[in-house]
């Protein structure tokens, strides 16, 4: 990613896209072979220092690089950028380098899933404890509950794909998207055939899609929608490392992301094993997620045919938010690959929680059975507070004991059937099936 954004990369496009132009305008005798081949001999020949040497003296990137480019075709250097506008070269350039990065990162979000997958179908029927509002609450599956977290990925991934598929160029329309400059070059009057072809004869090189309509640059809201689509990546991402730290906090202690035998937590306190990997996706998720902001004002406050102020900070936004959403999927694949799930603690909080969350299936057995349901709603409240009284204080769950030896329940459930009813991990819903479902349709799509 960081090649891709690169000053050289940058420049070898920009010089690519002035041979593909002279190629065309070769074709309709604007330019000659000779002087095409010239440049096609030294596209590849960067050197930035001197390009930057010249910036420092005219202040105009393009135009050094074009001096630079120039200086070393003594045949065709005179017809470099002919007919073209700053954005015609920098804008189909910054096309073709965002959806180079959309590549990387689809490829690298597919591993990602992969990865997920098997974890799920591992973890599928695993009972643990659920929680809604930080407290525990019914059983789920250690896999369902991965399988939420790429069931949001394959959104993100949806979409990047979308937005990929429909990244456009600028084309060659010049200084304010009219072409007038390529109609006088090709002296043909209003709309003609062959401007149409020398745009598409360029753009079918680059292989790259063009905008009907142009203004002195592509549309901004393209780059919006870009970084709307990497900001949405960040989201679920951020979830799911959020998740992670709380799970790997010491009271619950069920997951915790790979800890090297040599690493160290923290320089004063020897014992910590801090989830840093989760918190550096949670804190560059943050960054990412105000970028579509700055995109947004570019593509708001593009005063009629252009104005210079997004220029600056699309040098950096553009960049640094695939930059943020690489390094995002590469550290998050690393969580998920060597993901450490605690059996013993996940048994530990089951064996606590999981007993309240299975009186509701007592309850609906009672009044199938003929019981009244408030009334025996009451009975397992009384029942439960108390066993919530006994867990605060440290001590082992007593609530299955204590209902199973309740006459008034045994009225309507014997003890084996009430103990059998209470065994929570029997209470987890169709969640290992869902889950193995969307494994099997990640492996499938990818």
């Amino acid at each position: 990613m960081r090649a891709v954004w690169s000053e050289t990369r940058k420049r070898q496009l920009w010089r690519r896209i002035w041979v593909a132009l002279a190629e065309a305008q070769s074709h309709f005798g604007l330019v000659t072979p000779e002087q095409v081949a010239d440049l096609q001999a030294h596209v590849d020949q960067i050197d930035l220092d001197r390009a930057l040497q010249i910036e420092a003296e005219i202040k105009h990137d393009l135009m050094a690089e074009v001096k630079t480019f120039a200086g070393q075709c003594p045949i065709g250097g005179g017809i470099i950028h002919l007919g073209a506008t700053s954005m015609d070269i920098e804008d189909n350039a910054d096309a073709l380098r965002v959806r180079e990065s959309l590549d990387l990162l689809i490829t690298n979000l597919q591993s990602l899933l992969s990865a997920f997958a098997a974890q799920i179908d591992q973890w599928a029927d695993v009972p643990a404890m659920a929680f809604t509002h930080l407290q525990p609450a019914e059983p789920t599956t250690i896999g369902y509950r991965l399988a939420q977290y790429a069931q949001d990925l394959v959104v993100d991934y949806t979409e990047l794909s979308r937005v990929r598929r429909d990244i456009k160029g600028k084309g060659f329309k010049g200084a304010v998207g009219t072409s007038a400059s390529y109609i006088e070059l090709l002296n043909t009057g209003q709309a003609p055939e062959s401007l149409q072809g020398l745009e598409t004869r360029v753009m079918q090189a680059l292989d790259l899609e063009s905008f009907e309509a142009a203004t002195q640059t592509y549309p901004r809201k393209q780059d919006w929608l870009v970084l709307n689509a990497l900001s949405g990546l960040a989201m679920s991402l951020h979830k799911f490392a959020f998740d992670l730290r709380l799970l790997q906090s010491p009271p619950i202690g069920e997951w915790s992301e790979p800890f090297g035998a040599r690493q160290v937590g923290s320089s004063a306190m020897p014992f910590k094993r801090n989830p840093i990997s989760a918190e550096k996706i949670d804190s560059l998720a943050r960054y990412l997620a105000q970028l579509p902001r700055v995109a947004w004002d570019d593509a708001a406050n593009s005063l009629l045919e252009r104005t210079l102020d997004d220029s600056a900070n699309r040098r950096i936004i553009l960049p640094e938010a695939f930059l943020c959403a690489d390094e995002l999927l590469i550290t998050a694949r690393k969580l998920v690959e060597g993901l450490m799930i605690d059996a013993d603690a996940v048994a530990r909080n089951f064996a606590i929680y999981a007993p309240f969350a299975a009186t509701e299936r007592l309850l609906m057995a009672a009044v199938k059975a003929g019981a009244d349901r408030q009334a025996m709603h009451a009975i397992i409240r009384e029942h439960a507070l108390r066993a919530w009284a006994e867990v605060a204080a440290g001590r082992s769950n007593p609530l299955i004991e204590a209902l199973c030896a309740d006459p008034r329940i045994a009225r309507y459930l014997d003890p084996p059937t009430a103990r059998s009813l209470l065994d929570a991990r029997n209470y987890v819903g169709d969640a290992p099936r869902r889950a193995r479902l969307i494994a099997s349709r990640l492996q499938a799509a990818l």
